[in-house]
């Protein structure tokens, strides 16, 4: 579509319609009207469709010809040689060549008429008479005259005389036809030069030459025709042209329209060559001989090739002034695309820029954080420059279109002043932003400089040795110290709080106001602490009569300060803002009469500058590793998605981020946004840091994922860190070391906040969140247990479920282990026994697995140990003994009755004792869980029974007589037929001696001689029916009570504790028991909650094995000694009972260090029996009582759920 230029209008075309100036269109139309033209002009071509090329072989026979002359009024002359055959000529060839002959001369010419010459001067009358008739009747032109050559013999020429008078009329011809007897009479006719020299003329002539030149100017009109339309059509095409909206299609049009344009050129070249060898061939003759002269359709044939020649160029001319208007055009539209594009990245650029630039309206909460911040403004700015410098450019570039009269300057000024606008504006942002980040971080390092004063300050009056101040010259030594420190007050700390707010007011956010306040605050504080020492140490230093010895306060002396919470924990009584939760006193020397003592807050100032100096570290140390985790996503991780980096990422790293990286981003965003700004809450109170440790403790779990991704991490770090990627990088961010330096940094973290909390810990004894510590080092210990087992549980190879359906990792270790297994009634053990196999064990709440550690060749963690899945062992159908053959690195675990049993060895007694104890907690959930489901069921089935009186030894020293409580008073009592609540002992020396019986003769043993749960679980309500023995005593609640006996039962004689699992406790259930009376054969062989039919799992070796005496105990838990008469024992001594206490502790002898103390008898948990005698609790079939036995030549003792106090 076309828009004309209208001056009139102010409205703004479409950017992709463009105004074609006046000028462009005056040469469009010139050109137009010169194709036109020359399409006219090519020899009336639309008048006459005959060309010499159709009718070649009728010309050829030349029976007729234009010779080129002219009579004496220019009529053009048609000859009509002698011609035999003439009268056999067929009409349509006859009229053809007519046609044509006529058609050939000029308008002008032919309208004077023809002039026709018929040549009969060998032929007879008839032949003339048939000529004449044929001419009268088809000849296609207008004519003058005809002048007729008749036969030159006598007779001819006398009948052709008669004849033509009498028959003149029969040829109708409206001009004279006149007979000439001799080319002397035709002379005078028609000059002698327009004659051919047939006719007594000097012209010369060629009638093949003649069809060739005029088959020649023919090809060369239509050639020249074809070319003017085609060259109209395109111009037209050209004109017409809706331009396109973007640089592709623009550039695709242009490339398109200058294809067409150069075969349009191609076409006028081979048109010219054409008219030009035409032209030399017309002026051939004239070459050979400059005296001749050529006729009148020579000329007229020269003129014609000539002026198509002329129009041609001239129309070629026109083309080209078109052409370029019309380039100009779409290469103006081509530069307009390209800025507009250009226009479009700048200025999202720019809005990047500009939304960046909102984001810096923090002041910092730390000088680091700060100068972080305007580093981070600094780089900033470098980018805005370029986005800036680019923008400048453009708008440059703009200003160039607009000087080189670019069609579209309205379109391209706005813009161009936008960009320039929108960079100022930047520029005044930029400087901004930075002056108020100055400011912001000159008055950060302000209120560090005075907080570093402060902290000096505490550390100078805490390190000032007390002792050393009871002289005078000490005291005078301290004094100038204190005078030193404070004369560089001036320099440090702030001095006009006024001048602050004024000075900072724009930086100064509520928070930013607080921390001056806080700062302030403290400075005035220490100058009154300041103030006060100087005061006692001038005193000190004033007289000196005697050297007085420091004496320690009296308690009642010391002054202590409640601390309740951290707003209170700023007030002291003499104003003390040291920083901390301990109790507080002054700290200063105080002058009573005339001693002199040090105050016990001393110490706690020590420590509590020390706490400062820890947290200090911690949030430096957090700090930078924020900026540092920043530094490589920004750096490397977003650098992987930037298309101008993408030419340098290897095949092996594309679409591998989340791979290389990890969730590293999650862990900045939470130490960002988060943990950081929380630990800075605890700035001023280190010592309660602890707390946040706790709240944030699931969320540090992230850390877990993490290291799990470190392998293929670092496997894929190793294949691509060679690469250009991470070398340009590296460069830019100018970091010394490579990327996995960087990678670990997660890593080296989460281990480092156990040190420092261990750290904390130390110098925060008595403090409030003395507590919390302890409680986050031990979780963030967890922790890292959590995360060094699940790397070894993801090496696990071979196993065909899936492990998160076993429960929580609890613990893993590698051990020794030997097995055995029963068959029938032998034992058969292993062929391995005597050389152990290596396992890797993982304890999990649903299963322990079995697995062969592989050690990995490779580096990093290539080299890791791989696990081959051997086998697993259901926790639900598991038990343990928790000392095998006399070695306390050994336990074993059992199943299926022991018929597989797993001797386990650990490198230490303490991973022994660490493992039978998770066991023991994971067998201990399970059986409350089978308790609380079969409770209800259990009670429904229990049927009452006959009260019995047993005496039960408690205790190696005590004993306590129980009796049975009557009718209503047992109701209140629990009771439940679960086999886990009953406790199953075995006599090794008495099973030596007893058979194997079959189910039947069990069944039969059972209904002779039982002891019920009920009657064992109440024992300790049992009223007499039976009287006590003598050695009876009442046994205290605060005697020990083994394995989880709590006055339910007597303490058992043990030496080898065993816990039974869940499924070996239903599996007795439906071996030996029956519903409300549960019993079980006193005589019979007992394997755990085994069947008779199961032998006594004895060894030779076993009993062969260290035997502990009677009244000894094996120690549990580290105790210290914390008073003069105390006993230290660690996990795993062996002690001998002296004598019980009456405040819940025993004396004891240690056997392994022979020393005696007293430590808690809840710390001792097996113990061997002091009875001698097998004691024996039988029960009758009707008397329901029974008699329970323990003998201290047992081997071996089995507990089961029950005896775990949940």
């Amino acid at each position: 579509m076309i828009l004309m230029e209208d001056t009139g209008s102010h409205q703004q075309p479409p950017e992709n319609l463009v105004k074609i100036p006046l000028e462009e269109m005056e040469s469009f139309y010139r050109f137009l009207v010169s194709s036109d033209g020359l399409i006219y002009e090519i020899m009336q071509q639309e008048s006459s469709p005959l060309c010499a090329a159709d009718i070649s072989p009728d010309l050829r026979k030349q029976f007729a010809f234009l010779s080129g002359g002219r009579g004496q009024n220019g009529s053009p002359i048609i000859i009509f040689p002698e011609y035999p055959e003439f009268g056999e000529l067929e009409e349509q060839e006859f009229h053809n060549v007519l046609t044509y002959l006529t058609s050939i001369p000029s308008l002008s010419s032919t309208g004077i008429g023809f002039i026709l010459v018929i040549d009969r001067r060998q032929d007879r009358w008839a032949s003339v008479k048939g000529t004449l008739l044929r001419i009268a009747g088809s000849f296609p032109g207008n004519l003058q005259l005809v002048l007729v050559l008749r036969p030159t013999t006598l007779f001819q020429r006398t009948i052709s005389d008669i004849l033509f008078k009498f028959n003149k009329d029969d040829f109708k011809m409206k001009v004279p036809v006149i007979m000439l007897s001799s080319v002397t009479e035709l002379h005078s006719y028609i000059d002698r030069s327009q004659l051919t020299q047939e006719l007594g003329g000097t012209q010369e002539y060629c009638h093949e030459k003649w069809i060739s030149h005029r088959t020649a100017i023919e090809g060369f009109a239509l050639m020249v025709k074809k070319t003017a339309q085609t060259l109209q059509s395109f111009g037209t095409e050209l004109a017409e042209t809706e331009l396109p909206n973007d640089v592709e299609a623009t550039s695709n049009l242009l490339t398109v329209h200058t294809e067409k344009k150069d075969k349009m050129k191609e076409d006028l070249r081979i048109a010219l060559c054409q008219g030009g060898r035409l032209l030399e061939s017309i002026n051939e003759p004239l070459v050979k001989d400059p005296d001749y002269s050529m006729n009148h359709d020579e000329l007229e044939n020269l003129a014609t090739v000539q002026r198509l020649l002329g129009q041609l160029d001239e129309t070629e001319t026109a083309f080209d002034d078109f052409w370029d208007k019309h380039q100009t055009k779409l290469e103006q539209c081509l530069q307009l695309r390209h800025f507009e594009q250009n226009f479009r990245e700048v200025r999202a650029h720019l809005d990047l820029v500009y939304d960046r630039l909102s984001g810096f309206s923090e002041v910092g909460i730390s000088p680091a954080h700060a100068e972080h911040i305007l580093k981070e403004l600094t780089n900033h700015e470098e980018r805005a420059s370029e986005v800036m410098d680019q923008a400048l450019s453009l708008a440059s570039d703009a200003d160039q279109l607009i000087e080189a009269s670019h069609y579209a300057v309205d379109s391209i000024l706005p813009k161009c002043s936008e960009l320039r606008s929108v960079c100022e504006e930047i520029s005044t942002i930029l400087r901004a932003k930075k002056a108020y980040l100055f400011k912001s971080v000159e008055l950060h390092q302000c209120l560090e400089k005075a907080t570093k004063w402060y902290d000096d300050g505490i550390y100078l009056l805490a390190s000032q040795p007390v002792d050393k101040c009871q002289s005078q010259d000490g005291a005078e030594s301290a004094l100038q110290e204190i005078e030193r420190y404070l004369d560089t007050a001036n320099q440090h700390k702030l001095t006009d709080l006024n001048g602050i707010w004024r000075d900072y007011d724009s930086v100064l956010t509520q928070d930013f106001r607080d921390q001056v306040d806080k700062v302030f605050q403290k400075q005035l504080s220490m100058q009154e602490m300041f103030e006060k020492r100087r005061v006692s140490l001038k005193k000190l230093a004033a007289k000196q009569t005697r050297p007085v010895q420091p004496v320690a306060p009296r308690p009642e002396a010391i002054i202590k300060t409640p601390v309740s919470s951290p707003a209170h924990r700023e007030k002291s009584i003499e104003g003390d803002v040291i920083n901390g939760n301990c109790k507080k006193g002054e700290l200063h020397l105080q002058n009573e009469g005339s001693s002199r003592h040090p105050s016990v807050s001393d110490e706690e100032e020590n420590f509590a500058v020390l706490r400062r100096h820890v947290m200090n570290e911690l949030l430096e140390t957090e700090r930078a590793y924020v900026e540092e985790l920043l530094c490589v996503l920004e750096g490397y991780a977003a650098e992987m998605d930037n298309p101008a980096m993408s030419h340098l990422i290897p095949n092996t790293l594309l679409h591998k981020k989340d791979i290389l990286f990890g969730n590293m981003s999650e862990i900045y965003q939470f130490h960002k946004k988060t943990f950081l700004r929380e630990l800075e809450a605890y700035t001023d109170y280190p010592e309660l840091v602890g707390q946040c440790f706790l709240e944030r403790m699931t969320d540090l779990q992230i850390y877990e994922k993490y290291c799990q991704n470190k392998p293929r991490s670092e496997s894929l770090w190793r294949q691509c860190s060679d690469c250009a990627f991470f070398q340009e990088c590296q460069k830019k961010l100018e970091h010394k070391l490579g990327l996995d330096s960087y990678l670990l940094k997660p890593v080296q973290r989460i281990t480092k906040y156990q040190l420092l909390l261990k750290e904390l810990l130390k110098y925060s004894k008595g403090c409030e969140g003395e507590e919390d510590l302890q409680e986050a080092l031990s979780s963030i210990l967890g922790i890292l247990k959590a995360v060094n087992d699940s790397m070894h549980l993801i090496a696990i190879t071979g196993y065909e479920g899936n492990l998160s359906d076993l429960g929580r990792l609890m613990m893993q270790g590698s051990f020794s282990v030997w097995t055995e297994h029963k068959k029938g009634h032998a034992k058969v053990k292993d062929l391995a026994r005597f050389k152990p196999m290596q396992r890797h064990l993982f304890l999990h709440e649903k299963a322990l697995l079995f697995c062969k550690k592989r050690e990995e060749n490779g580096e990093g963690y290539e080299k890791a140990p791989s696990y081959s899945f051997k086998h697993s062992l259901s926790m639900s159908a598991v038990g343990i003994t928790e000392n095998a053959k006399g070695d306390n690195k050994k336990f074993e675990i059992w199943c299926n009755s022991r018929e597989e049993v797993y001797i386990v060895q650990a490198s230490t007694p303490e991973i022994k004792t660490a493992w039978v104890n998770e066991i023991r907690k994971v067998l201990t959930r399970q059986l409350k869980a089978c308790r609380e489901a079969s409770q209800q069921k259990s009670s429904d089935q229990i049927s009452p029974l006959t009260p019995s009186s047993t005496g039960l030894t408690l205790s190696p020293f005590k004993t306590n007589p129980k009796s049975l409580k009557k009718g209503d008073e047992k109701k209140t009592e629990p009771t439940t037929t679960d086999p886990s609540s009953a406790a199953l002992f075995k006599n090794n020396d008495k099973l030596k001696d007893e058979t194997v019986v079959s189910p039947n003769t069990e069944r039969a043993a059972v209904a002779k001689k039982r002891f019920t749960l009920q009657g064992f679980s109440n024992l300790k309500s049992q009223k007499g029916s039976s009287p006590p023995s003598p050695d009876h005593k009442t046994k205290r609640q605060s005697d020990p009570t083994p394995f989880g006996f709590r006055d339910a039962g007597p303490h058992i004689t043990l030496t080898r504790v065993r816990w039974l699992s869940t499924s070996s406790l239903l599996q007795t259930k439906r071996r030996g028991f029956t519903k409300a009376s549960l019993s079980m054969d006193a005589s019979e062989e007992n394997d755990g909650y085994s069947s008779a039919e199961d032998p006594m799992n004895s060894d030779p070796e076993d009993e062969g094995g260290k035997k502990l005496s009677p009244g000894k105990y094996v120690v549990v838990a580290d105790h210290d000694k914390s008073g003069p008469q105390e006993l230290t024992v660690k996990s795993g001594d062996t002690v001998q009972l002296v004598r019980e206490g009456d405040d819940g502790r025993w004396f004891v002898r240690n056997l392994r260090t022979s020393k005696e103390g007293w430590v808690p008898a809840a710390n001792l948990l097996t113990l061997i029996g002091e009875s001698k005698s097998s004691q024996s609790l039988s029960s009758s079939e009707g008397s329901g009582s029974g008699n329970l036995s323990t003998s201290s030549s047992c081997s071996e003792t089995y507990t089961s759920f029950s005896d775990i106090k949940a």
